[in-house]
């Protein structure tokens, strides 16, 4: 019942994720944190523009979703397509080519 000499378990070290994943990661928290603050600041405007002015209707709280969803859309694709230009400055015009 001799088994043979044991040797102690190493532990395998972790290493951190290469630099491009890291990036993508970043890029996809980014995008999608900015996703969800865009959106529920254009639902909160809709809901406050349905109960001030239009007298409570579900349509403007839809609308001011869509555009929040629709402008972080934007910035998302911009940041995967542009990687390090800025996205909408003042004074800037944008070709695309």
């Amino acid at each position: 019942m001799s088994s043979g000499p044991k040797t102690p378990a190493t532990a395998v070290a972790r290493t951190a994720p290469p630099p491009s994943e890291a990036l993508l990661s970043e890029k996809w928290d980014r995008c999608l944190s900015n996703l969800l603050i865009k959106s529920t600041l254009g639902a909160g405007f809709g809901i406050v523009f349905s109960v001030l002015i239009f007298r409570r209707r579900a349509w403007p709280a839809w609308v001011g979703l869509g555009f929040g969803a629709g402008r972080g859309y934007a910035e998302c694709d911009a940041d995967f397509k542009g990687g390090s230009r800025s996205f909408g400055t003042v004074g800037e015009r944008i070709v695309r080519g």
